[in-house]
């Protein structure tokens, strides 16, 4: 999805911070931010005779605006205490908003030395700020007016692009919080629009996680979040890291989950559940139902992700997830007509989803329950699907995702073809997939058996978007 904030006002760059309405020198306005947040390290020098005049600096173990002795000491300096040893040069004219020249990763002192006299001659000014690698594990984003987005391997003009994480600040500051293990420094961000960053390692003149890149005084706002997934962020972590982060998030009971991720450090949320059994499940960037592995007890992630994505494309995490000791367990949907459909069965439901066990009636008081989490969950986020587990006392929701669907209790995927062909689920979701794979364009698929609305089987029919009906044999 595309970002829920309106677009910023004018063109901004990662160094421009305003303040008021009164056009203000970039190197200035980074300096007053620096007076209440972490920026990146920098020096910045206007032009003067053909040479350059140190203006402001924040350089970490230095004084604000400590003066170095020349140009050349000033730039050794950034790239001693950049984190990777890298420095950019952005050039300007206090009398044009728009950036000039910007020279990006320099890791050389003499190229950086050249570079800056050449910029000061040609009549620039120049800001040196050490590199931000935007592909560190970290994100990048905006909060605004209730409202904060962020997204990974982008700068915080991410959130003019789709895919960025939209939610309330509160939900949003909790999970990254869990997920990197410390709350961003933001600060206040009533009534302002500030773009920030937040990486795993220690950066910027204070030496913290968090970097302010822009504060704009914009008055008190309110805006709505533009809650969906999948997006950049859950692609991240995994999509079902995220879907059970939203769920601890909301406050329902979610299993206690150590997150494995490819791309940042292990994090851990959830419940305990009072069992010392747990299950180890992959975790794709997407759905992609009974795929890959989900298996009870422990099994080496690392093993496990080279043998099912060594190329490292489309699993992004491994769950290890505590077991529920399972009472009942199954699956909710929201079908075509905006109905609950609650499927399960006695026990563990790994069966029931794929498609191997039918659903059975369910007791009164465990639909109740399921139908009171489903309420939550949707009074938080709207139409949702999730696969819970019942301990005899609670609810767990063991996945989650946005959504509703297109389903009838006949009718997995609407539509009228010119042919169908038949397909018996108890051949299994892998010849089912190659099934859909050869299907020829206006052909439909019939389900034969007795199929859950919510199982694994429905989902990737689904997800195929084929017309499909369930048929009896």
């Amino acid at each position: 999805m595309q970002s829920c904030l309106p677009v910023a006002s004018r063109p901004t760059s990662s160094l421009d911070v305003v303040g008021s309405n009164s056009p203000i020198r970039k190197d200035r306005s980074l300096d007053r931010l620096a007076e209440t947040g972490n920026v990146a390290q920098f020096v910045s020098f206007s032009p003067e005779d053909g040479r350059g005049r140190q203006e402001f600096s924040r350089v970490a173990g230095h004084t604000p605006n400590d003066p170095f002795l020349s140009e050349r000491m000033a730039l050794e300096t950034l790239l001693r205490l950049s984190p990777d040893g890298s420095i950019n040069l952005r050039s300007f004219s206090p009398s044009d908003p728009r950036s000039r020249e910007f020279v990006y990763g320099i890791k050389n002192l003499e190229e950086a030395v050249s570079a800056l006299h050449r910029l000061l001659e040609s009549g620039l000014f120049v800001i040196a700020n050490e590199t931000v690698d935007v592909r560190d594990g970290g994100v990048s984003g905006v909060a605004q007016g209730g409202v904060i987005e962020f997204a990974p391997d982008d700068t915080p003009r991410c959130v003019e692009k789709d895919g960025v994480a939209s939610l309330p600040i509160a939900w949003g500051m909790s999970i990254l919080e869990t997920v990197y293990g410390f709350r961003p420094d933001l600060g206040s961000t009533d009534g302002v629009r500030l773009e920030f960053s937040v990486h795993p390692k220690p950066r910027g003149w204070r030496q913290t996680h968090t970097l302010l890149w822009e504060h704009e005084a914009i008055g008190l706002e309110n805006h709505r979040p533009g809650l969906t997934w999948p997006n950049n962020f859950s692609r991240h972590i995994g999509d079902k890291a995220f879907g059970l982060l939203m769920s601890h998030t909301i406050g329902l009971p979610t299993p206690r989950t150590t997150v494995i991720p490819r791309r940042v450090s292990p994090f851990t949320f959830g419940s305990p559940t009072n069992s010392k059994e747990i299950w180890t499940r992959t975790c794709p960037h997407e759905p992609e139902p009974g795929l890959y592995t989900t298996v009870k007890g422990w099994t080496d992630p690392f093993s496990l992700l080279a043998q099912e994505d060594p190329s490292g494309g489309a699993i992004s995490s491994v769950l290890c997830q505590a077991a529920v000791p399972a009472k009942f367990s199954g699956a909710a949907i929201v079908a075509r007509d905006a109905t609950l459909v609650i499927e399960g069965r006695e026990g563990e439901g790994d069966l029931l989803m794929l498609g191997v066990s039918p659903p059975e009636l369910l007791p009164a008081p465990i639909m109740a329950d399921v139908r009171a989490a489903h309420h939550r969950l949707s009074s938080a986020l709207g139409p949702v699907r999730f696969e819970w587990v019942h301990d005899g006392e609670k609810v767990w929701i063991v996945q989650l995702h946005l959504g509703a669907t297109h389903s009838t209790p006949k009718i997995l995927v609407p539509g009228e073809p010119d042919d169908w062909v038949r397909f018996d689920v108890a051949d299994g979701l892998e010849k089912l997939r190659l099934r859909l794979r050869t299907l020829p364009e206006t052909t439909g698929l019939k389900l034969v058996g007795n199929v859950g609305l919510t199982s694994h089987i429905a989902d990737v029919v689904r997800k195929a978007g084929r017309p499909a009906r369930i048929v009896v044999s």
